[in-house]
């Protein structure tokens, strides 16, 4: 018995080390990316895999852009439309996340979609090291990259990441890209209808390049009537 607990205490101190050196691996990572901007991230790796089953030859459509180069528009809207209360909270919008739940407990009973509460900052920390998958484990390491991003990074520099890494389409990746993609423009152009439009498709933007329906359209409205009031970083 006792050489089962000594061994069972090796196994969970080399786990617990696994884990904090992950977990160092990614601060040194968030710590560069502060003045360095990323490369591939973890969804940008996970769509170009997909893509390369159906054609070897697939490649991202993706450039990356400095803040300045990118709309006040698309700022505005993205934070209407995502996570309006982006510059004053630590990471995590609590009373969203709260409203997040009660509406899913409706939702599961109709059979329907469940709907996040993330911020920015939680969805930028998916798309940066993490998959689309959804389990208890990997929103705890969420959270964790959060606070990393927010202890280290400023509120310009998280949006700055975030929309020029955001998934916009099935391998299009980043502002400048979506922008081209969409309307055969720079996204330092997009107007406010524009910038509003993209800004909805971000929950699901692999459907919504294929179908743009009046309900969203509805929605891409009244984000647009909203982010005059969208305080931007």
């Amino acid at each position: 018995m006792k050489r089962v607990w000594l061994w069972t205490r090796r196994v969970l101190f080399w786990l617990v080390l696994l884990f904090l050196a992950y977990q160092l691996w990614i601060f040194g990572h968030v710590l560069a990316w502060r003045w360095i901007d990323p490369g591939k991230t973890s969804f940008m790796a996970l769509r170009l895999s997909e893509l390369r089953e159906k054609d070897p030859e697939a490649q991202l459509k993706h450039q990356w852009v400095p803040y300045e180069r990118i709309s006040v528009q698309l700022k505005r809207a993205v934070i209407a439309a995502e996570d309006d209360g982006f510059v004053d909270h630590d990471g995590f919008d609590w009373e969203a996340m709260q409203k997040a739940m009660e509406k899913n407990e409706k939702l599961a009973k109709r059979g329907k979609p469940i709907r996040g509460g993330s911020t920015i900052s939680q969805q930028l920390s998916k798309n940066l090291f993490l998959s689309p998958t959804r389990s208890y484990v990997r929103k705890a390491e969420e959270a964790l990259i959060t606070v990393m991003i927010e202890a280290l990074w400023n509120k310009r520099r998280i949006l700055e990441v975030y929309l020029n890494v955001v998934e916009w389409g099935n391998g299009i990746f980043g502002a400048e890209a979506a922008a081209r993609r969409y309307y055969g423009i720079p996204a330092a152009n997009l107007n406010a209808g524009q910038a509003a439009h993209l800004a909805v498709m971000l929950p699901n933007p692999r459907k919504y390049e294929k179908s743009f329906g009046p309900r969203l359209s509805a929605h891409a409205a009244a984000v647009e009537s909203r982010m005059r009031w969208s305080e931007v970083p």
